[in-house]
């Protein structure tokens, strides 16, 4: 399967008597919209955890481009191009959109801690540093401190960030979550015109997203595998309906 750029195999994670994640197997193929949906409790966060290194599973096997990565750190996974973006917001509140990305492009590029010298001293950063508040739609507030930021403009920020640290693999945690629905469309506009060559698996309640989204889908329940396939076999699929009847979370 040279297309799919991560493997996760057999994925098991243990604590203590429970299972959070009961033998999940997902295939993430290059340029794909891939997005991972259940129910609260389904073990989304765990199975994420468990792709970025957060948590080291009990069984099973992480492939990232064809390196196994199941015990590196999360770091070093980064470094390989697997990034997430965080469902609770963490940015640098005192810092600007234009300083916080300037210091993210300073590092991928290898400048470390000059990223503090005038902002134009390094071409190179200043530049891409615009094109991301440009793509981003922060450009009305690339000097505003983070902290007074609408909410939807920190959730671009923090997509922005992501994509400073030039990902091949993108995790979008819950990237509408606490959006309000005035802010909303920026965001889903922007989500919708990421770049084709950065392959995402988007975690996501809102079905609408989702559904816009992603080509293809995987559906976790009780911490395993219920289902997986494109949009229109996931909508017409009575195990799904069955699993969120009632939430209204599934279209037809």
């Amino acid at each position: 399967m040279t297309d799919v750029v991560l493997s996760a195999t057999g994925l098991v994670m243990r604590f203590g008597g429970i299972t959070a994640t009961d033998n999940v197997t997902l295939n993430l193929r290059r340029g794909a919209r891939h997005a991972l949906i259940g129910p609260n409790g389904a073990g989304k966060t765990t199975l994420v955890n468990l792709l970025t290194g957060v948590l080291t599973p009990t069984a099973g096997r992480i492939v990232l481009e064809g390196e196994d990565i199941t015990r590196l750190a999360p770091h070093a996974r980064v470094a390989r191009g697997m990034v997430r973006t965080f469902q609770i917001n963490q940015l640098f509140d005192s810092m600007t959109p234009l300083e916080t990305l300037a210091l993210v492009v300073s590092q991928r590029s290898g400048l470390g801690a000059q990223w503090w010298r005038p902002l134009g001293a390094s071409g190179r950063v200043s530049e891409r540093a615009a094109q991301l508040l440009e793509q981003f739609h922060l450009g009305d507030v690339a000097h505003q401190p983070t902290r007074e930021l609408a909410y939807g403009k920190r959730r671009l920020l923090e997509i922005a960030i992501a994509l400073a640290c030039e990902p091949r693999v993108l995790l979008l945690d819950e990237p509408v979550a606490g959006v309000p629905a005035g802010e909303r469309e920026e965001l889903l506009q922007t989500v919708a015109a990421l770049p084709a060559d950065v392959s995402v698996l988007l975690i996501e309640h809102d079905m609408d997203l989702v559904f816009s989204f992603a080509d293809r889908m995987t559906v976790l329940v009780n911490g395993a595998l219920l289902t997986e396939g494109d949009p229109d076999t996931i909508a017409h699929d009575p195990k799904v309906k069955e699993v969120y009847l009632g939430q209204g979370a599934v279209h037809v």
